[in-house]
């Protein structure tokens, strides 16, 4: 029989804070199947986005003396300009869409190795995707003819944008993929910096250790004396 009640109290304690610690990593797994849902509820409810791509290269057009070397960097130029207000004001009267559209929704690449500008276009409709693709890219064009006679490098398409037919977003199995990464990521975050306590008997166990027993202060008194 315990001599002291708080004695067998102690077990209780540390059992019932281990549960407590087990019970808390349940905003682990819940965090991340709501991750889940929001991602997967996105990705359906997201229109499919669809991308179309034009490209462009530059030649020399014999007049100079520009070579190929020439033309390379003068791609890089132009893919820089292709973007700009002079060359997407022209391809709005083609592509049917204002300029804040174009500037939203067209990127432009250029390769370090060939004189070559890709001009890619997203809309959520196939049809003018294309459209604004070629139509940025038919604008870039004239914007380089004002100036091939002083530059001696002219633009010519070299393929024109066809009609996507997959979408080029992320499908919902995905973007549930992400949500639950991300979801999962600030559950372990929210465990993390949660404030840690620590157990009844822990504290009591500490507060007592603290106290000098009798034995002790017995043999302080004596050496004192």
């Amino acid at each position: 029989m315990t001599d002291n009640p708080e004695e067998g109290a102690r077990p209780f304690d540390r059992t019932r804070a281990r549960v407590t610690r087990l019970s808390s990593w349940w905003w682990l797994p819940a965090a991340a199947l709501l991750g889940a849902a929001a991602g997967g509820a996105y990705g359906q409810l997201r229109p499919p986005q669809y991308t179309a791509t034009s490209s462009v290269v530059a030649v020399p057009n014999g007049t100079t003396e520009a070579d190929c070397t020439d033309a390379l960097g003068f791609a890089q130029a132009y893919g820089r300009v292709a973007t700009q207000l002079a060359v997407l004001s022209d391809a709005q009267m083609w592509a049917g869409v204002p300029v804040s559209t174009l500037r939203e929704n067209v990127e432009v690449a250029t390769s370090p190795d060939a004189p070559m500008v890709a001009i890619s276009a997203t809309s959520s409709k196939p049809g003018q995707a294309v459209d604004i693709a070629n139509a940025v890219s038919r604008a870039l064009i004239t914007e380089a003819d004002h100036t091939k006679a002083r530059t001696g490098i002219r633009l010519e398409r070299l393929s024109r944008a066809l009609k996507p037919t997959d979408p080029s977003s992320a499908s919902p199995a995905l973007t549930s993929l992400v949500g639950a990464s991300a979801g999962g990521l600030l559950g372990g975050l929210a465990l993390l910096a949660r404030p840690r306590r620590t157990p009844d008997g822990d504290d009591d166990d500490h507060s007592r250790a603290s106290v000098p027993g009798p034995a002790g202060a017995a043999d302080a008194r004596g050496t004192l004396g």
